[in-house]
């Protein structure tokens, strides 16, 4: 369990190494959801590219990717199964309804996740803002500490 720290005892150097780490933290969450984003856009693509497979399209011509920016010609054979990716390197044939089924679990997952992380992720935005305010404030105490301290030994 995290250990609570009173901002307003902390020394500006302090507050600093915190603000830093804070810095880290927010960066790391918003990578995160960034990256669960990604995913969950490619599932929806997936998803969405299932409608195709229908009766009417079987036998149409179409370009299959070889890579990004290559294809060759080929024919839609079956449109009552598919074969999807489950990771480093498996793939699993499914009918068309089980695939929707699969991407839309995958979805539902995903979004379930960012929706986890997003408040942990407000609440560090919170706890930097927290952190700016209170250096600034230390700073300006610093900066009227020394402002009184110079016109005191001139006098």
């Amino acid at each position: 369990m995290a250990q609570q720290v009173n901002i307003t005892e902390l020394s500006l150097p302090q507050l600093e190494v915190l603000k830093n780490q804070l810095d880290q933290e927010v960066e790391f969450l918003s990578s995160s959801i960034a990256q669960l984003k990604v995913v969950q856009t490619k599932y929806v693509e997936a998803k969405d590219c299932l409608t195709v497979l229908n009766k009417t399209n079987e036998g149409k011509e179409l370009l299959v990717p070889l890579s990004s920016s290559m294809y060759v010609p080929g024919k839609l054979s079956d449109v009552t199964n598919v074969l999807i990716d489950v990771g480093t390197g498996y793939y699993v044939e499914k009918s068309v309804d089980d695939a929707r089924d699969f991407f839309k679990r995958k979805i539902d997952f995903l979004t379930k996740q960012m929706e986890k992380i997003q408040p942990a992720l407000q609440e560090k935005h919170a706890m930097k803002q927290a952190v700016i305010e209170m250096m600034s404030h230390k700073i300006q105490q610093l900066t009227a500490a020394g402002t009184s301290q110079a016109a005191a030994t001139k006098a």
